[in-house]
């Protein structure tokens, strides 16, 4: 009993240790990408549209960078679950707002709750996605009058510039490898390992 106790303590205090270690490489990586990415959206946005249309730096690409930039081995910080499921959620909203657009207590859980299960079923869940459909149907001024050019920007094109950005920043060193199963990045270290015992020989 007394093994078993111990065996307990040493594993929750090794859990514990491993979870409250501060990694500042990683750290410093996850603010550059965070930076870099939500910097180039602002700075396309202060320079093209006027500081009353804020369209552009929609506010679940903040969600979005946390994931990519900061839990990049999560499923859902996937680039397929990024783009997927912010262009779906942006779909949704848009469809629900233009059947329901003076009904906020219906077409707000609508555009959520629909967005929800369309990411589920298309295996691009993306909690910030929730936001964005709920953005889609809440807004005022400018979005709403968009229409489904909400979709191709701010979304799709926000998407692309912090997708091009976690590309960069979560592959510079060899401790970071983003996206987490990119059968592309396998393949080509394959050949290369092929390539070294090649020469080798």
């Amino acid at each position: 009993m007394k093994k078993t106790i111990k065996r307990t303590f040493r594993v929750s205090k090794y859990v514990i240790y491993k979870e409250t270690l501060v990694d500042y490489k990683e750290h410093f990586w996850s603010f550059l990408g965070a930076f870099f990415g939500i910097g180039i959206i602002a700075f396309i946005q202060s320079h093209t549209l006027s500081a009353t249309e804020n369209i552009f730096l929609i506010g679940s690409f903040g969600a979005s960078s946390v994931l990519i930039y900061g839990a990049i081995q999560s499923p859902l910080a996937q680039p397929r679950n990024l783009v997927g499921g912010h262009v779906i959620s942006a779909l949704v909203g848009v469809t629900v707002y233009k059947i329901v657009p003076d009904i906020i207590w219906l077409s707000a859980p609508l555009a959520v709750a629909f967005s929800i299960v369309l990411m589920q079923y298309t295996k691009t869940l993306h909690p910030p996605g929730g936001a964005t459909a709920l953005i889609a149907v809440n807004s005022t001024g400018k979005i709403p009058e968009l229409g489904f050019w909400y979709i191709i920007s701010p979304v799709l094109s926000g998407c692309i510039i912090l997708l091009l950005v976690a590309l960069f920043f979560n592959n510079i060193t060899p401790n970071r490898s983003y996206p987490t199963h990119n059968r592309l990045m396998k393949l080509l270290k394959k050949k290369h390992l092929y390539k070294m015992k090649k020469g080798k020989l």
